[in-house]
């Protein structure tokens, strides 16, 4: 690829990155026909949002599922392709989470409005402008998640939904650090694709934390979540495992990834490759973001990583 290409596809990347794992929507945020429906349907929720509760939005598809489970209820949602909870079935979508739309955000009057810190750059400044009662969870981490999700249930009266989870969660991972205590741990490389392009994820970004957490070793070592390198310097790692992620349109970066392991031919000479060692990690447990899938991908990365663990 030449490299003004390159470069050119690298921002479109870090852009469309910014809003994955969050609702990762190809579709057009959505409004209402006109301000007398949109005035029709704010009231309408408002009569059903629990007034110990609030007015609560959640604008990322992995806030509305923490949302769920500690039984909040809510008057918007993030449009997405991906399904929400029933709970939430019928409620006004308030556009994607990089983007949302101000004026029907305002509209239903929220006390307030969940978005994530890795958004903060795009969102902050209109919300600040609009008067909107923004809260940045920080998802950038299973600890982290965890953490909010704790602060959500304190801040609404959901103590016991929240230790539930947090336990569920700790339980896994002490059954993790049991089972792979012996084990040597594997070197990871992981592949972050949207159609044209990819980066690399390192340890500071959520499957990479996962990563470690199941046992593996990070092949890239840097302070960055995720960083562009040359496919030179990524077989030098020599990482015994790769993974690949698939964002924005999934089965059209899986897709991209095959053409450019059959037809690169430096691919082929790669230990993970050699092996049969490379994997595709599915969108809904492997996000950009931290959410309630923590458990199940956890698993999942142990059969990989150990596949004589596999359960």
């Amino acid at each position: 690829m030449k490299n003004k290409l390159f470069v050119l596809s690298i921002l479109i990347l870090l852009l469309i990155l910014a809003a994955c794992g969050s609702d990762d929507s190809s579709t057009d945020a959505a409004a209402t026909d006109s301000e007398s429906e949109t005035s029709e349907e704010a009231s309408d929720i408002e009569v059903t949002a629990l007034e110990t509760d609030g007015n609560i939005i959640a604008t990322t598809v992995a806030l509305v599922e923490i949302a769920d489970a500690l039984e909040l209820d809510l008057v918007g949602v993030p449009s997405s392709y991906k399904d929400l909870p029933e709970r939430y079935h019928g409620l006004p979508e308030v556009g994607m989470a990089m983007s949302p739309d101000l004026e029907m955000i305002r509209s239903l009057k929220p006390t307030e409005v969940l978005t994530v810190t890795t958004l903060t750059d795009y969102v902050e400044e209109p919300f600040t402008e609009a008067d909107i009662p923004a809260t940045y969870m920080n998802l950038e981490s299973v600890e982290s998640m965890y953490e909010e999700i704790r602060s959500l249930g304190e801040r609404y009266d959901r103590n016991e939904q929240a230790e539930a989870l947090v336990v569920d969660f700790e339980a896994k991972l002490s059954e993790i650090e049991a089972e792979i205590d012996d084990q040597e741990s594997p070197k990871v490389l992981i592949l972050l694709g949207v159609p044209g392009s990819y980066l690399v994820a390192t340890e500071n970004s959520y499957v990479g934390d996962l990563v470690r957490r199941a046992g593996g070793t990070n092949a890239i070592d840097s302070d960055l979540e995720y960083i562009s390198a040359n496919t030179e310097t990524l077989q030098q790692t020599d990482a015994d495992i790769i993974l690949r992620m698939a964002h924005g349109m999934p089965e059209e970066v899986v897709a991209m990834f095959d053409q450019e392991f059959q037809t690169n031919d430096i691919w082929s000479h790669f230990k993970a490759v050699q092996n049969d060692r490379v994997y595709d990690l599915e969108e809904t447990r492997f996000g950009t973001t931290a959410n309630l899938a923590a458990v199940e991908a956890l698993d999942e990365l142990v059969g990989i990583l150990y596949p004589e663990l596999a359960h």
